[in-house]
């Protein structure tokens, strides 16, 4: 399935290839259901799809000690140090090809890092990569499910591997929070762009995860929906849940994240609260700016 994304553990039920496009069918949720309530503690971190970290509270989900990621003498993450506390909306701003991606990457153990340690809810990413996926979601910067099934045989198929007990509730909930529902049937290949970041974020949040990354969220959908996911975004941390994102869009961060890194040419040039960044007069523009171009902020 060339170019096709499915970023899952290596762990696959029984079952998890049973579902036929009839007996989706059969398994949907009556339109209009709205439970479970999607800011809800058992919707995000509790209840039946509740991931345990060996019974121990965080209070860093992710933790980063010199991470560096080359390709040959390309440097695209240098030395980076970040903590990423539990209850953060935490924002990694960039310019295209300052190394957001590949942070994101290496945080889920998608790529081993060169050098440096990286610990994501309290697992080692490099010695358990398939371990952090699973308590982790994601949300890759291209929106690329596999083009041979259905929009909802692709959520059921995720929810399978994740072992989701009520999947039925938690694909409808998707299929109606995110407005698709009409194109539950249609294949993913024929899907619109904005249609297919939807499935993307919502195979991300299905199995309730404390701790979800999302790169470029946003790009690809229009503004009614991109009001929507801050929203939910916003009320996800508010209930218990941790967001690392990704983005070049400034308003977003200023907007929703409680605190932010900029990252360029692989270096964290700046972190720390918005608040404290923009002090008592410059908008995140000028901070963002002043950090690429190298100027000393003042306080």
């Amino acid at each position: 399935m060339p170019g096709a994304v499915i970023i899952l553990p290596a762990r696959f039920p029984e079952d998890s290839f049973t579902c036929s496009r009839g007996s989706a069918r059969a398994g949907r949720v009556p339109s209009g259901r709205t439970d479970p309530h999607p800011f809800s503690a058992y919707s995000l971190i509790g209840g039946e799809g509740q991931q345990d970290t060996g019974g121990i509270p965080l209070q860093h989900v992710i933790e980063a000690r010199g991470l560096t990621k080359t390709y040959g003498d390309v440097t695209a993450v240098n030395g980076i140090s970040l903590s990423v506390r539990k209850g953060d909306l935490f924002g990694l701003l960039g310019p295209n090809g300052s190394g957001k991606t590949t942070m994101i990457k290496c945080l889920t153990g998608q790529l081993k890092p060169t050098a440096g340690a990286v610990e994501v809810m309290g697992v080692d990413a490099v010695a358990e990569p398939v371990r952090v996926r699973e308590l982790v979601g994601i949300t890759p910067e291209q929106e690329t499910p596999p083009s041979f099934l259905t929009a909802e045989e692709y959520l059921r198929f995720v929810g399978h591997i994740r072992r989701i007990g009520d999947i039925d509730a938690q694909c409808g909930f998707w299929f109606d929070f995110l407005e698709f529902g009409d194109k539950r049937d249609v294949l993913c290949k024929d899907l619109s762009r904005g249609t297919r970041q939807k499935l993307m974020v919502a195979q991300a949040f299905l199995h309730r995860p404390g701790l979800v990354l999302i790169d470029e969220p946003l790009i690809n959908l229009d503004p009614l929906m991109q009001r929507k996911i801050k929203d939910y975004l916003t009320g996800y941390v508010k209930g218990g849940g941790t967001v690392f994102l990704s983005t070049h869009i400034l308003e977003i961060a200023q907007e929703i994240c409680t605190r932010i890194g900029i990252i360029h040419q692989g270096n964290l040039v700046r972190e720390g609260t918005v608040a404290d960044l923009r002090g008592a007069s410059l908008s995140l523009e000028e901070v963002f700016l002043s950090a690429i171009r190298g100027e000393r902020q003042d306080a």
